[in-house]
């Protein structure tokens, strides 16, 4: 037999092959006898036909839980599976921690010798969990967002999301030159302007470890170099939280939006900072609505001065004159 005939041979068997597959998974989508659709019965384990009641497969293994939970809580309590994957975890959360108690599994305490081999086994998994310098820097990085993100409030989809943006600076090697702390906090900023919840370059420095001057320097350059789409700052997006800190009303709330509204239809948002046009709008809705609140609590709330609240708490009102005749 040749070689021409052997892999003619070959490649025939191939196709009966695929073709026998193709035909079992057809039979496995549609009912043998009538064409109908097959659905699978959990409760009596089987594979029924919907159209005529055939049963197609029974006796099917229950790949789920044997456990039953009635509430998250016991569902977590009889979980025997690990954390999900995250990136906020240099490792995503698939190595194996030791545990800081000095007890054993039935929670009696160790003994001196016990509790010194304990912190050595701590000391080199640590060292294991880190293999190369990138890694470590990772870990740095990721540590350093949880920590601001901590400080400012922020939800953990903002988390995550800076978390990515980091590993993609990682990764395509942007770090050379600037410093761990300068593109965390850049990738934190970006993340929370991109989820709506942003924070100004005040704040985020207050919490940084790197000056204004080099955030806003390197923010720029990660914008540029990932192609990140981060729109414009709305001042609308501020409210809220002021509002909150502030302990004022919904009507409040709402009156400023609606000044900050009148004020972007009469072009004053533009070149304007937008966290001094949301603490101007909120201090005039909180004296619209006959709600104490002094410039002073509002420019400590919004980290700026009180010229900026006074000079943009002028120009809502006159856009909001100019807009109510219309």
């Amino acid at each position: 037999m040749t070689d021409t005939s052997i892999r003619t041979y070959t490649n025939e068997n191939e196709t009966e092959t695929e073709d026998e597959s193709t035909a079992v998974s057809s039979e496995q989508e549609h009912c043998p006898e009538c064409g109908g659709r097959l659905i699978s019965d959990d409760e009596h384990a089987e594979t029924v036909c919907t159209d005529c009641g055939l049963v197609v497969e029974e006796d099917e293994i229950d790949r789920g839980p044997e456990w039953r939970a009635f509430d998250s809580a016991e569902k977590d309590e009889k979980s025997r599976v690990g954390a999900p994957t995250t990136n906020m975890m240099h490792d995503q959360g698939l190595s194996t921690n030791i545990g800081w108690q000095d007890k054993d599994a039935y929670g009696r305490s160790l003994s001196s010798r016990q509790r010194q081999k304990m912190q050595r086994l701590r000391t080199w998994n640590e060292r294991f969990r880190t293999r190369d310098s990138k890694e470590r820097n990772l870990k740095q990085a990721l540590g350093e967002i949880d920590r601001m993100a901590s400080a400012l409030g922020l939800p953990e989809n903002v988390r995550e999301t800076a978390s990515v943006i980091y590993r993609r600076a990682l990764e395509e090697d942007l770090l050379p030159g600037r410093s761990i702390e300068g593109v965390a906090t850049s990738s934190l900023y970006a993340a929370a302007r991109q989820a709506g919840t942003p924070r100004s370059l005040d704040e985020i420095s207050a919490v940084s470890r790197v000056e204004k001057m080099e955030l806003t320097r390197t923010y720029r350059y990660i914008i540029r170099e990932l192609g990140l789409e981060v729109k414009p700052a709305d001042p609308e997006h501020y409210v809220p939280r002021f509002v909150s800190d502030l302990d004022l009303s919904d009507e409040t709330e709402r009156m400023a939006r609606e000044l900050l509204e009148s004020a972007r239809q009469e072009g004053v948002h533009s070149g304007k900072s937008p966290v001094g046009l949301a603490a101007a709008a909120v201090y005039a809705a909180a004296l619209l609505t006959n709600e104490k609140v002094t410039q002073n609590e509002v420019s400590e709330v919004a980290s700026i001065s009180e010229v900026t609240i006074r000079n943009r708490y002028k120009e809502l009102l006159e856009a909001s004159d100019t807009a109510a005749p219309a």
